[in-house]
């Protein structure tokens, strides 16, 4: 009786402190070659190759809810070997506060690892990730 009133317990007390589980958004991000129209990725993949001119690929968030906001950015970061991020590029995008899903198509000139964090226009975190760009041999 005792084990099984503990097992309630612990599981009430479980529920009770995840019971606001469902209001974290799982917010995506990819990287991909194309994105189709239901708003999912092509070709998804975190590394990229290109030519030494430069070569572009497509970022796609995914949201739980809709972006509330009329405008977000990319912020995009170079990572060195040692781990530090470099500041490279914003770029900014035009959004309906109805969306649940956009994209960017993205050109990138260097190779190496790239972070990339995305914000709403109230500089509200959504969602991270990185890609590795490589050259063509």
């Amino acid at each position: 009786m005792k084990y099984s009133l503990m097992i309630l317990t612990c599981i009430f007390i479980f529920l009770a402190a995840n019971s606001d589980y469902s209001l974290v958004q799982a917010q995506n991000i990819y990287f991909c070659e194309e994105v189709d129209e239901d708003g999912y990725p092509e070709n998804e993949s975190t590394s990229f190759t290109i030519g030494t001119e430069g070569g572009w690929l497509k970022i796609l968030v995914r949201l739980d809810d809709e972006v509330d906001c009329n405008e977000i950015k990319y912020v995009i970061y170079k990572v060195s070997r040692n781990g530090k991020e470099k500041y490279d590029n914003t770029i900014y995008q035009k959004v309906e506060d109805n969306w649940v899903w956009f994209w960017k198509q993205v050109t990138f000139y260097d190779q190496g690892k790239y972070n990339v964090y995305v914000y709403d226009s109230y500089d509200n975190f959504l969602t991270s990730g990185s890609v590795r760009i490589s050259y063509n041999n």
